[in-house]
C-alpha cells in the first residue's frame, strides 16, 4: 500500500471509525477461500468444540451461522489471520504492532438468519486502552435485503453505551437502549458489499446488521480481530464473562 494511501485510510478512520476498502481481494482469491470454506464445513466442523461453533437451529446442522478462532484448527487460516495482508492494515490504523486474536466465518441463512443487535466490540474485548480493529470481508453479494453491514459514523469517539443481554447466539450481549433513541438509528450507514470488499472498525464503532430476508441468497463473510500490543486484556472480568455464557447457553 502507498504511503499517500495508508495516510488517507489512517485518517479517515480516525474520523469515522472506520473504513471500506472496496475490491480489497480479486475473484480468484475469494473463491479459493469459499472453496476452503465448503471443504472444512463439510470435513470438519463437526468435530469442533461447541463453543466455536454456533447455529440458528441447534437441531439443524444446515443453519450454521458463526464460527471461531478457526485459525487454532487450520494453517490456511492461521496464515490469513497472522500473514502481512490483513495484519499489516491493523498496524497502520492501530498505528502499533498487533496481536491476530480470532478469525471467524459468518452466515446469515436464507429468510431465518436473524439480525446483529447493535453494540460495540469493546464490551466484549474489555481492553484498555480499547485499541483493536474488527474487519468483515464479503464472501458474496451482501446487501440490505440479506443483511448489511451499519455502522454509526464517529460512535468510536462517543464513549460506551450501556449493554444488555440479546437472544442472538454469537452476540450475547448488544446496545440495551438503541431502539429507543430514534436519532442514533437516523444516523446509520449502510454499507452494501461485493465478494471481495473489506469493512474495518474500531473497537468502539457502534454497528448492526438487519436478518436475511431473502428466501435465497445466504449472506457468508470472514472477519478477524486484531489487538493493538499496548492494549491491556482484564483477563479476569473476561474469564467470569466467557463463563456465564457457556452457562447459559448449555443449560
Amino acid at each position: 500500500m502507498e504511503k499517500n494511501e495508508s495516510l488517507s485510510i489512517k485518517k479517515k478512520f480516525d474520523e469515522d471509525g472506520y473504513v471500506f476498502l472496496p475490491g480489497f481481494l480479486a475473484k480468484d482469491e475469494v473463491d479459493l477461500i469459499n472453496k476452503k470454506f465448503d471443504q472444512f464445513i463439510k470435513e470438519r466442523v463437526s468435530h469442533l468444540p461447541a463453543r466455536h461453533v454456533f447455529y440458528e437451529d441447534d437441531h439443524d446442522p444446515g443453519t450454521l451461522k458463526q464460527l471461531q478462532d478457526l485459525h487454532t484448527y487450520d494453517p490456511y487460516y492461521s496464515e490469513m489471520l497472522f500473514g502481512d495482508r490483513f495484519k499489516g492494515i491493523a498496524e497502520i490504523l492501530l498505528n502499533d504492532k498487533v496481536i491476530g486474536k480470532n478469525l471467524e466465518y459468518f452466515n446469515k441463512p436464507p429468510r431465518i438468519g436473524k439480525p446483529t443487535p447493535a453494540h460495540q466490540d469493546n464490551y466484549y474485548f474489555m481492553l484498555n486502552p480499547p485499541l483493536a480493529v474488527t474487519m468483515w470481508m464479503a464472501l458474496e453479494d451482501v446487501d440490505e435485503e440479506n443483511g448489511c453491514v451499519r455502522y454509526i459514523k464517529g460512535s468510536h469517539l462517543r464513549g460506551m453505551r450501556p449493554h444488555g443481554k440479546t437472544k442472538t447466539p454469537g452476540f450475547s450481549q448488544g446496545i440495551s437502549d438503541y431502539g429507543e433513541h430514534e436519532d442514533l438509528k437516523k444516523e446509520e450507514i449502510a454499507f452494501p458489499a461485493r465478494p471481495g470488499d473489506l469493512l474495518i472498525h474500531h473497537s468502539m464503532t457502534i454497528h448492526r446488521a438487519d436478518g436475511n430476508r431473502s428466501n435465497l441468497r445466504s449472506r457468508k463473510a470472514v472477519g478477524f480481530i486484531y489487538f493493538a500490543q499496548s492494549a491491556s486484556e482484564d483477563l479476569e472480568a473476561k474469564a467470569a464473562y466467557q463463563k456465564q455464557l457457556n452457562e447459559i447457553r448449555f443449560q
